[in-house]
């Protein structure tokens, strides 16, 4: 689903942190400021509104819970009935990404890593990364970590290299693991070689049946250089959108094919003694037979800890079709882009209903956004078939703004830690909502309200209530 809203906020809010802080005082009628008294509340409570009014703001509302009753809709929080749990929530760093995070002054650079990865008051806590092995359409030029000259080739990867990383990806990654040392990485190829492929390009083509164990290296090769400097890589797809071809860098790969491939690459992992994961798919929600074809190869399956998903097409609830499938394998959601310019209230309201709450609410595991930053004309991009219109959730112009998919994630990384384990919660008066109950004992419900009014509503919890209100279009999260 293609959505589109501008980019909204003001330099003034450069570097501010993330707008999860109520202003803590108030004016008096003689100009002066006194503070704000917190109330006591058993529920806390954050709020974004679509109008922008609210963005990421802690409320000061009592909100305790009683034996009070009343004809409002109700959502019920059964702690007792409980799914997956989460792995994280996060976007994609891609290369572009990194150049425009890396360019900023140190103190900027770091401030705003803090901001996204960290776990302090004025922070997001992003607890999970996708990047791209080799170049995605959003890096500045198409590449991988083996190219060669026309007619050469390397089977044994002896040419292997992240040189064309080290200027800003692997700067930047180690500056992320620094901060978060346990954040989880999924590595996802746009392309092999083009010397694997049959057309050899970088566009295009498929990989070579000979050349299976090729890219098997080639992938081993990718997961211990990276494990080398510090990064670990907790899974990889085989390939990024499989069935587009017509991308920048790009692979074709039917179904049938990626299970031959798998049956290569996973017992070549074990012989490595690589234990990163394997996830097969990476595509849109349409297709749901592609991963259960996969799964249903049982040499294939053993070595697959689950299949991905995008949403460009199709509907999320085709995560619970492959989960009821094959209910031994995970379920992942790792990309969906907001198009810009963009309308912030719309993409709020989707976002956060389809994929925060539609996503995990059919078993997925994590939640990503596509990439985690460009600059206000949607650079860099690939030329002849890269995005040209996909916002971050930051532009850097190389003044830093927030855009709706920061706080799209934020609504769930900073409450939702990994760990987490979904319960049950019901949808009613078209109130999407889930809810989850964190290592720590804690219970984060999150609320968009779908309705074309204000509503006001009730959360239920072992028998009592606690009764909230929010404006249509506003996404809340709760906490108790």
């Amino acid at each position: 689903m293609k959505l589109s809203y501008s980019i909204f906020l003001l330099s003034s809010l450069i570097f501010t942190g993330c707008a999860c802080k109520k202003s803590n005082t108030k004016s008096t009628n003689t100009g002066s400021t006194v503070p704000i008294e917190p109330v006591k509340t058993e529920v806390a409570f954050w709020l974004t509104k679509g109008d922008q009014s609210q963005l990421l703001s802690k409320q000061n509302i009592a909100l305790n819970f009683s034996d009070a009753t009343n004809a409002n809709p109700t959502i019920e929080v059964d702690p007792n009935t409980s799914f997956q749990s989460i792995d994280g929530f996060g976007y994609t760093l891609t290369g572009g990404s990194a150049s425009l995070i890396n360019a900023l002054p140190a103190a900027d650079k770091d401030k705003l890593l803090n901001e996204l990865f960290g776990t302090a008051d004025n922070a997001i806590a992003v607890s999970y990364l996708r990047v791209s092995i080799g170049a995605s359409d959003l890096s500045a030029s198409a590449f991988t970590y083996n190219d060669l000259p026309d007619g050469e080739t390397d089977e044994n990867l002896a040419k292997f290299s992240l040189s064309k990383e080290e200027a800003d990806l692997l700067p930047i990654l180690k500056k992320i693991v620094a901060i978060n040392p346990s954040i989880k990485i999924l590595g996802s190829p746009w392309t092999a070689p083009a010397w694997m492929k049959t057309n050899k390009s970088l566009i295009g083509g498929s990989l070579k049946p000979e050349y299976y164990a090729a890219y098997s290296k080639y992938l081993i090769k990718y997961i211990q250089a990276m494990k080398a400097l510090g990064i670990t890589i907790d899974a990889i797809t085989p390939q990024n959108e499989p069935l587009h071809p017509g991308n920048n860098p790009s692979m074709y790969m039917e179904a049938l094919d990626q299970a031959k491939f798998v049956k290569v690459l996973g017992p070549a992992f074990q012989a490595a003694g690589i234990t990163t994961k394997i996830i097969v798919y990476d595509h849109n929600a349409d297709k749901p037979e592609y991963p259960i074809a996969i799964l249903n190869d049982a040499e294939a399956k053993k070595y697959v800890d689950g299949s991905a998903f995008h949403l460009y097409a199709g509907n999320i609830s085709a995560l619970t079709q492959v989960h009821n499938a094959h209910p031994d394998k995970n379920i992942y959601f790792t990309e969906q882009w907001v198009g810009g310019p963009s309308n912030f209230s719309e993409d709020l309201k989707w976002h956060v209903s389809t994929l925060i709450i539609g996503a995990t609410r059919n078993w997925s595991r994590n939640v990503l956004e596509w990439n985690l930053a460009a600059d206000p004309n949607y650079n860099p991009h690939t030329d002849k078939g890269g995005c040209t219109t996909c916002l971050g959730a930051i532009t850097i112009a190389p003044a830093v703004s927030r855009n709706v998919a920061y706080y799209v994630i934020a609504h769930a990384s900073k409450f939702v830690k990994p760990g987490s384990i979904r319960i049950a919660s019901n949808i009613v008066g078209n109130l999407q909502n889930v809810a989850f109950k964190t290592p720590d004992g804690k219970t984060v419900l999150i609320v968009c309200n779908n309705n074309n009014s204000d509503t006001s509503f009730n959360i239920k919890y072992n028998g009592k209530i606690v009764t909230s209100s929010l404006e249509k279009d506003a996404a809340a999260t709760y906490v108790w």
